[in-house]
């Protein structure tokens, strides 16, 4: 089972589950969060193959997720379903409250009742929220939140360590990492950059630019999943009670970072952005937004010992990928192919 399916990342996962003959049992709710068009251009993509079923209701709905959890049985779940977005989140906290928290209880509860193999659920970047420690390791603690969506995923490794100790369900969270690539959020950076710039409108930088983030191609990301998703957690046999790290647990429960581990300066992003679409940007520079960070900067060492991966897709790439899928999409010419 796959949540989230209609989503960038869940879309993506998907259909390398099912490119390996793996079937799966999409759920999604379709919100109008973004673009819906592009939500069910996705999900036409995964409905071509034979070995897809589709479930359209909210996570939230426990009959709902209690009905299908029964009805399909699903021996893996891979959670991705979630309202996301931090700046959304100070103005709409009620979303969050519903999707993250009660949902992923919903999903929990599905996985407890109906003998799920393994949970692999997606957290995020934003728990380690006002650490100035970087790189980024899941051997720091992340108690201090600056977010109500970075408090709904902390809280979400919270409640599956929970389970993970009671019920002894293998469960593992991802720290994803500022996830970028070609069927992208609309509301992501590198789409509004892209969108802005061809429309040649300025495009809005926070921090005045002095920002940092661990970009992540779509591809490294689904990788990172997969193969995390096919190794269930086991308990930590370093594990210590008396001192315990917030990176090991004696019950069967692992939390990975999943980042590019290569962290770049805002400006550098846009400038592979100017590169790929033969256009500069206007730019219009503002302060921090609330709940935002300066720096984001993964540690993957874990990942990389439990996994044998390590991300390793170059921005300049990457972007590139992402501009030639959206000029396709949206059937736009930028400047390079009128040259």
């Amino acid at each position: 089972m796959v949540t989230g399916a209609a989503g960038f990342i869940g879309m993506h996962v998907a259909e390398r589950l099912l490119a390996r003959g793996e079937r799966v049992v999409g759920v999604d709710n379709l919100n109008d969060y973004y673009d819906v068009a592009l939500k069910l251009a996705r999900l036409e993509r995964l409905k071509a193959h034979t070995n897809f079923a589709f479930h359209r209701f909210d996570i939230a709905d426990r009959g709902q997720m209690d009905a299908v959890f029964a009805a399909e049985a699903p021996k893996r779940v891979i959670h991705l379903a979630a309202q996301a977005g931090v700046r959304h989140s100070v103005v709409n906290p009620a979303a969050y409250v519903d999707s993250n928290l009660v949902g992923f209880a919903n999903v929990l509860e599905g996985c407890r009742h109906h003998g799920v193999e393994h949970l692999v659920y997606a957290s995020s970047s934003s728990v380690y929220g006002g650490n100035s420690t970087v790189p980024f390791s899941e051997h720091h603690g992340v108690n201090h939140p600056i977010s109500l969506y970075a408090a709904t995923k902390k809280a979400n490794e919270l409640m599956a360590h929970t389970y993970s100790h009671l019920f002894r369900l293998p469960t593992s969270g991802l720290r994803l990492f500022t996830v970028y690539g070609p069927w992208g959020r609309p509301d992501m950076a590198l789409f509004l950059f892209t969108r802005a710039i061809l429309a040649g409108r300025p495009i809005d930088i926070y921090n005045n630019g002095q920002m940092v983030r661990d970009f992540t191609y779509i591809d490294d990301i689904v990788e990172g999943i997969i193969r995390v998703a096919d190794k269930p957690a086991t308990s930590s046999p370093t594990h210590d009670v008396a001192a315990p790290d917030p990176a090991t647990s004696n019950a069967p429960y692992r939390i990975f970072n999943l980042g590019n581990n290569a962290p770049m300066p805002l400006m550098d992003y846009i400038h592979a952005l100017e590169k790929a679409l033969g256009r500069r940007a206007e730019k219009n520079y503002l302060p921090m937004q609330p709940g935002d960070v300066a720096v984001t900067a993964a540690d993957t060492s874990e990942l990389q010992a439990w996994t044998g991966f390590k991300p390793r897709t170059a921005i300049d790439q990457g972007v590139a990928r992402f501009v030639e899928w959206y000029l396709d999409f949206y059937r736009i010419k930028s400047n390079n192919d009128e040259r």
